[in-house]
């Protein structure tokens, strides 16, 4: 049976290189093909593929966010970057390999092999479950940082974007603050309006404030809206009523 790929990566001769690639391998069915991250995930709900050949740069939603956006079954990832070693090694997103450019056909072959010893696996009951992440990549001047998710304080939706705020450091993800919220740990942060998400055990000071809502005052001095909207929500996560 031929394993089944979705390629994708900003730049035609790039994809055309893959493609090529691939086809020379032998064994392997190009399903799809993608020029961008939301063209990328569309294409991989209607093929189902086995794996996908990712490009980690890719302008509006990179690589990375389109891994953490793929919903069961989820396929293989094996990412295709200009990144050193030393970089998509840090990410924590359980990649089954990467290659970097330009692509080997040996190296590449080594990586379907991945692929197809990772699918001859028995599924563990543990894959099943999506775990917390514990860091996020945030780029920024050319690079990516991994910010611990354990020194961040709150997120603060900005449009299309996340302003994590750890500290006295901020950084911005292109992500959204709903789809953030699904991959953060329930039990360690809560959404409190439609604009921020927090940490609980920051937040110090609860006022009563207008219609419901509530002042909340985090221990650096952050005053942020608890709306009644996300009263309950609030209410669940710290085990009592207001």
């Amino acid at each position: 049976m031929k394993l089944r790929v979705v390629v994708v990566d900003d730049e035609p001769l790039a994809r055309r290189r893959l493609k090529r690639l691939l086809t020379a391998l032998g064994g392997v069915d190009v399903a799809g093909e993608a020029g961008d991250g939301h063209t990328a995930l569309a294409r991989i709900q209607q093929t189902s593929p086995d794996a996908v050949l990712l490009d980690v740069q890719m302008p509006e939603m990179d690589g990375l966010a389109v891994s953490r956006r793929l919903s069961a079954p989820r396929p293989l990832v094996v990412f295709v970057t200009a990144f050193d070693t030393f970089a998509v090694n840090a990410f924590d997103v359980q990649a089954v390999d990467y290659l970097l450019k330009p692509v080997s056909e040996s190296r590449l072959g080594a990586a379907i092999e991945r692929v197809r010893a990772r699918l001859a696996l028995p599924a563990r009951p543990s894959e099943a479950v999506r775990r917390a992440i514990d860091r996020l990549p945030v780029r920024s001047d050319g690079r990516i940082d991994l910010v611990a998710v354990a020194d961040i304080d709150w997120f603060e939706a900005a449009d299309n974007y996340v302003v994590v705020h750890a500290g006295r450091r901020t950084h911005v993800l292109r992500e959204t603050l709903s789809h953030l919220e699904s991959e953060l740990d329930p039990a360690a942060f809560v959404r409190i309006h439609r604009s921020s998400i927090v940490r609980v055990e920051r937040i110090s000071r609860l006022d009563v404030a207008l219609r419901g809502d509530y002042r909340v005052t985090l221990a650096d001095g952050t005053a942020l809206t608890l709306s009644r909207t996300f009263r309950a929500r609030f209410e669940s996560a710290i085990g009592r009523k207001l």
